[in-house]
């Protein structure tokens, strides 16, 4: 497989790119950490065990399959990427405690 090198990008292509990157990771990370939210309610009721294993695989699945890709394109992406995923920890795990006693 052979993937375009990030470095060979023109400076306004980096940009876009790492913006992009940063989007990207802020969503995945809105849906990986709701859904982890989500499982750990579904664990408590103890309802549908299969379907809440399944989506627990689900989301290492993605987080892992979208850290894989953005690690194909060099170390800086990747960190965007994670970066975005940390920053939407921090505002799903606010909400979280909000929300619960």
């Amino acid at each position: 497989m052979n993937f375009a090198s990030f470095d060979a990008l023109p400076a306004w292509a980096e940009v876009i790119s790492l913006v992009t990157h940063m989007g990207a990771g802020i969503l995945l990370g809105i849906l990986y950490f709701r859904g982890l939210w989500w499982s750990v309610r579904r664990f408590s009721h103890s309802d549908r065990l299969v379907a809440t294993l399944a989506l627990m695989i689900g989301r290492f699945v993605l987080l892992g399959g979208l850290m894989t890709l953005a690690s194909l394109e060099g170390a800086l992406p990747l960190l965007v990427l994670a970066l975005g995923v940390l920053a939407a920890r921090s505002v799903v795990m606010r909400r979280v405690r909000e929300v619960t006693p």
